[in-house]
């Protein structure tokens, strides 16, 4: 074995993280194997490489056995004796049957291992790295696409981006720079494959924990998300900071923050609500920016009904029921909306008019 190849295995030790007695361990099996194909053998042997001086021997196994019915695995106690007078029954004894030309085949063979081996590495490293990665944000440039994926380069590899995770008002071209969301990390027989996302509401949260450093830090925190990429987006926020408004963080100075994450989603709507426990309230944000008069819940069915004023009818269920879809989707609650015109033709009273109602009709002290 040449010394090129002994000092390539210290190399692939030190820069690839790939251990040299697995490397050695690789190469002695494939070599078993090669010598086996090349020599027709049937014996049973193994394969010493010697890391020192890069020596290889081939070693043919034998068991001591008193009577032999095949050479090429056993032999007797007097011709084991004749190699070294320790050897008895049970032992086993291992012969050198190295052939003349084994080098060469020896060469080729462990510089295929090696290169596999190599390939083996790199793929597990990458995969080592991107799993890590996984529901994370990447930037990456559009390399090509075809009539089912576009092809992402994030660096050590490319991604797939399917056509039901583009953004339905997004044009994608070659060159182009884009953030992408990791949603998924497989190992292929081919090497790491990674899929990527640019409706997934995982990237809207992870722009907003870029844009905002209060959402960065923690002290601001994402409740929920529900979007419909390309068109509109809503995300609930939180925070236990009396002295900080959630809403006005994720905005930003004149709208600086939400304005990088729109242009980011070429012109997406987003709304941001401020998060509560309560139902009322927080069913009542979700369907901003339509103003409610009263939430009526029903914990049972996990569902409200809205009541907002007729004007507001159309702006609370929004384009094609959109707002009142996300609103929903955000809250988890059922949403029926109803204007107030109807609402008191089912004998439901807004809260105010309610309450109105209430004093008007408290009867009178009696004398």
């Amino acid at each position: 074995m040449s010394s090129e190849l002994m000092e390539a295995l210290y190399v692939l030790e030190n820069d690839k993280g790939i251990s040299r007695e697995v490397l050695v361990d690789a190469i002695e099996a494939a070599l078993v194997s090669a010598y086996k194909r090349n020599f027709d053998k049937a014996e049973n042997v193994r394969v010493d490489l010697n890391m020192e001086n890069g020596s290889i021997r081939v070693l043919a196994r034998k068991d001591v056995v008193d009577q032999v019915f095949d050479s090429r695995l056993e032999i007797s106690p007097e011709e084991a004796q004749k190699i070294n007078p320790v050897y008895n029954v049970g032992d086993v004894v291992e012969l050198e049957v190295t052939p003349k030309d084994f080098g060469r085949i020896a060469a080729q063979t462990a510089k295929q291992v090696v290169t596999q081996r190599v390939r083996e590495a790199e793929r597990g490293i990458i995969y080592d790295e991107f799993i890590d990665r996984e529901d994370d944000i990447m930037t990456g440039i559009v390399e090509r696409q075809d009539s089912r994926f576009i092809y992402v380069n994030l660096g050590k590899i490319e991604a797939i981006l399917s056509q039901n995770e583009q953004m339905p008002n997004e044009t994608y071209r070659a060159h182009d720079r884009i953030k992408v969301y990791l949603t998924k990390v497989e190992k292929t027989t081919k090497g790491p494959q990674i899929f990527v996302s640019r409706t997934h509401p995982g990237l809207l949260k992870r722009l907003f924990e870029m844009e905002v450093p209060e959402i960065y830090e923690g002290s601001v925190e994402i409740k929920s998300v529900a979007r419909e990429a390309g068109d509109r987006s809503k995300i609930s926020v939180y925070t236990a900071n009396k002295e900080i408004d959630p809403v006005g963080a994720c905005v930003g100075p004149k709208g600086a923050r939400v304005q990088a994450i729109v242009d980011e989603l070429k012109g997406e709507k987003i709304d941001i609500v401020e998060w509560s426990e309560d139902p009322f309230t927080f069913v009542a944000n979700a369907l901003s920016p339509s103003k409610v008069l009263d939430v009526i819940v029903n914990e049972a069915d996990q569902a409200t009904t809205v009541v907002v004023p007729d004007y507001q009818l159309s702006l609370a269920i929004g384009k094609r029921g959109q707002n009142a879809r996300l609103a929903a989707k955000l809250t988890g609650w059922k949403i029926d909306i109803k204007s107030e015109t109807v609402a008191r033709e089912l004998g439901i009273f807004p809260r105010e008019a309610a309450e109105e109602l209430e004093v008007e009709e408290e009867p009178e002290e009696q004398e």
